[in-house]
């Protein structure tokens, strides 16, 4: 019998995919446990387990299966809707807590990069210089790749895989690049302080949340926004990619009016402790510092405003937070949050209808994400519509999911390459919308043809994340078995005959895996 090659496969199943066409704030009390009321108790099926699990996880383990089989839905989504961290199995926590962005806090790290800059200024020679500003960029470098490698981690082996989710849904919302200057350092900090807090939280809370991060202010300019210096970068992006959305009614006078409304929102890296600045006589009362973030009332355009058709009432940082209070009771915010959050969790074009309960559930919860999130995932629509396409970084992590389970990595930076080699390096994109969450975007055959390599390596050396140094040899088999796990097994009966045949003719158990994991049913969730 001939057999087909592995890379004639890869080729074949690129073209059905391509064919389918398919400072903390408090948050209110969560009303997420509402929206489960109508969850049937019944047992589910295989299949929607699998359903259930790809869309709410990372991707499906067998560990997971078996959590989810054990709770029934109901209790396993309460669990998942629950806001707030769940301990990581012990040596997870232990691989997080060896990275040097556990180990440091925010305050030393700057310290340490503010002596390296000053000894680049202070070098005797140019090479010297170099070499000073390379170990510089090392260290940023360092800060930027243990981000990285902690949210990996996180992703992997959390038992908390919404919370996961949700962090990097709106790490991707309110994105920021470590491209740009020296974003490198604050994006782990960001991260940690100003988005999984409130990622299954209060959507105001976030939001103020991300306005007062060095990150975001460094990122969109506003650090540098200040009366009679107007910079708009941050107050256009607040309310065309961050609220509202672009064509929801919002103009030109009201990006011009938010930009004035921000002057004097910025940073402030003095030691803690340091004496505010002199002011002007009756503003002191307004000066507000809270770690890193300063509101500067000698920045801050004290000028009446007009913003959303309606005069602002407030002074100073009161009057941002009144703005931000007035977007996020906007019906046009409710209505583009919940637009995002259908097509990340259920199809590039979700129903209209789907869309517009989603977003009555986040007006009725006063922005409560959690609720939110709860009735999307609970809509009888969501349930019957469509598959949702895997961007990269869903693919990567559900494929190394399925690999390794519960076996806790002993270096994730294989992982981060598999995952840069398909182009959504984290972090990383350098214009503020974020990554694309569409099908269309990531579907070409280029990717298809890099995701059968990606999937080779996971298949057939995924071992490579069990030694701790590169040099070390690769224990035997340096694969998992995957035809024997019962997650695996699952979804076979739901696979085309295609793919079945494929899967036939794997000559050995690598090549099996490797089948396994670039059939074009893998792209799916």
């Amino acid at each position: 019998m001939r057999r087909t090659s592995p890379f004639a496969i890869a080729l074949t199943f690129s073209a059905i995919v391509l064919a389918t066409g398919c400072a903390p704030l408090q948050a209110p009390p969560s009303s997420a446990a509402a929206a489960l009321q109508g969850v049937a108790e019944a047992p589910l099926t295989a299949a929607q387990r699998q359903q259930w699990l790809d869309r709410v996880t990372w991707g499906a383990t067998d560990s997971e299966d078996a959590q989810l089989q054990r709770l029934g839905l109901k209790a396993w989504l309460a669990r998942q809707l629950q806001p707030g961290p769940q301990p990581l199995p012990a040596q997870a926590q232990q691989r997080i807590d060896e990275l040097g962005i556990s180990q440091r806090p925010m305050d030393q790290v700057l310290l340490e990069l503010g002596d390296q800059r000053k000894a680049v200024q202070e070098a005797a020679s140019a090479d010297e210089k170099a070499a000073r500003q390379q170990a510089y960029q090392r260290t940023l470098n360092q800060l930027g790749s243990d981000a990285q490698k902690r949210f990996v981690i996180r992703a992997l082996y959390s038992p908390a895989q919404l919370q996961e989710q949700m962090t990097w849904f709106w790490m991707n919302h309110f994105s920021v690049s470590l491209r740009k200057a020296d974003i490198r350092a604050w994006v782990g900090d960001y991260e940690e302080q100003a988005i999984r807090p409130y990622a299954l939280g209060s959507f105001r809370s976030l939001l103020e949340a991300s306005l007062r991060h060095p990150a975001m202010l460094r990122y969109l300019d506003n650090a540098s926004n200040a009366a009679g210096r107007i910079n708009e970068n941050y107050a256009r992006e607040l309310l065309e990619l961050h609220t509202m959305g672009v064509g929801s009614g919002y103009t030109q006078a009201d990006v011009q009016e938010m930009a004035r409304i921000l002057t004097g929102v910025g940073i402030n890296l003095q030691p803690a402790g340091t004496p505010p600045p002199r002011m002007r006589a009756g503003r002191q009362g307004d000066y507000l510092r809270s770690g890193f973030f300063e509101f500067n009332p000698n920045r801050h355009d004290y000028g009446a405003k007009t913003f959303l058709g309606q005069p602002l009432n407030a002074r100073g940082m009161a009057e941002v937070q009144e703005a931000l209070d007035r977007i996020v009771a906007a019906p046009a915010t409710a209505q583009f949050i919940a637009h995002k959050l259908a097509v990340f969790f259920i199809a590039d074009d979700p129903p209209p209808a789907l869309v517009q309960r989603t977003a009555q559930a986040f007006t009725r919860s006063r922005g409560d994400i959690a609720a939110t999130v709860a009735a999307l995932l609970t809509d009888p629509e969501a349930a019957r519509f469509g598959r949702k396409f895997r961007d990269p970084l869903h693919y990567v992590l559900a494929a190394t999911r399925l690999s390794v389970d519960q076996r806790v990595a002993a270096d994730v930076a294989p992982v981060l390459g598999w995952i840069n080699r398909l182009g959504q390096n984290l972090y990383a994109h350098e214009t503020p919308d974020g990554y694309p969450q569409m099908q269309s975007d990531w579907a070409s055959s280029g990717q298809m043809a890099a995701r059968f390599e990606v999937a080779r390596q996971i298949a057939t050396r995924s071992a490579v994340l069990f030694r701790a140094d590169p040099k070390e040899a690769l224990e035997k088999p340096p694969y998992p078995m995957l035809s024997e796990r019962a997650s695996v097994r699952q979804r076979l009966p739901q696979w085309s005959q295609a793919t079945q045949a494929a899967l036939a003719q794997a000559r050995n158990p690598a090549d099996w895996n490797t089948y396994f994991l670039s059939a074009p049913e893998m792209m799916f969730r």
